[in-house]
């Protein structure tokens, strides 16, 4: 599959990447523009319904819900049907069993003692479900994640999501330039806030 920075161009990834604080912020007025402009760009309805799931878990159920009509109307303009769309079960991207142990044996250390059913749907519901199904490329499910987690402030998560976005392809140009543009769509003080963490973990990271 061709993802939103590669044979569709980085045009598809902002495209992306302003739907999505759109969902997280609930405003779903502006949603039918950048859907629609998004569908132009070469983003697959497949991909958008799989956002609209993702972001359901990261920026609350209630967001996504109401992006349902937005999409619905949109879809049903463009003769868009069930067929292409994601299934809701079937076969899984391929899993890195290490990297996820390390991620789970840190998460369960620093909150198993505390909230044990957050580090178990964690794990089950987002790292061996969400995060395998394949209606969206690693590369653009990070880059989904990174540009929500901006749009709501929530840098503290930043730092993990945008490491693993350039884990699985996103480069530094391309983190740096969804920052400048969603500076325009959730804010210059949301842009300002996270710009500091993605400097850091840019220039941690091995040249």
């Amino acid at each position: 599959m061709a993802t939103f920075g590669g044979a569709r161009t980085f045009l598809a990834a902002t495209a992306a990447s302003s739907r999505s604080p759109l969902i997280a912020r609930n405003q779903t007025v502006e949603l039918p523009y950048y859907l629609a402009l998004a569908l132009d760009s070469g983003v697959k309805p497949s991909e958008i319904s799989e956002i609209i799931t993702h972001l359901a878990f990261y920026t609350g159920w209630a967001n996504a819900m109401d992006a349902i009509p937005a999409v619905r109307d949109v879809f049903k303009s463009r003769n868009i049907g069930a067929d292409q769309l994601p299934p809701a079960t079937g076969p899984q991207l391929p899993l890195d069993e290490a990297a996820e142990k390390q991620r789970a044996t840190r998460v369960g250390e620093q909150f198993g003692q505390i909230t044990p059913s957050l580090v178990q749907y964690t794990t089950d519901a987002l790292f061996r479900d969400l995060w395998l199904r394949p209606a969206l490329a690693p590369r653009d499910r990070s880059l989904v994640t990174v540009s929500a987690l901006i749009a709501t402030g929530q840098v503290a998560q930043i730092t993990y999501h945008l490491n693993r976005a350039m884990d699985n392809g996103l480069t530094k140009e391309e983190a740096g330039e969804v920052v400048g543009h969603l500076a325009f769509y959730a804010g210059w003080p949301n842009a300002f806030s996270a710009a500091p963490v993605i400097k850091e973990v840019v220039e941690k990271r091995p040249r």
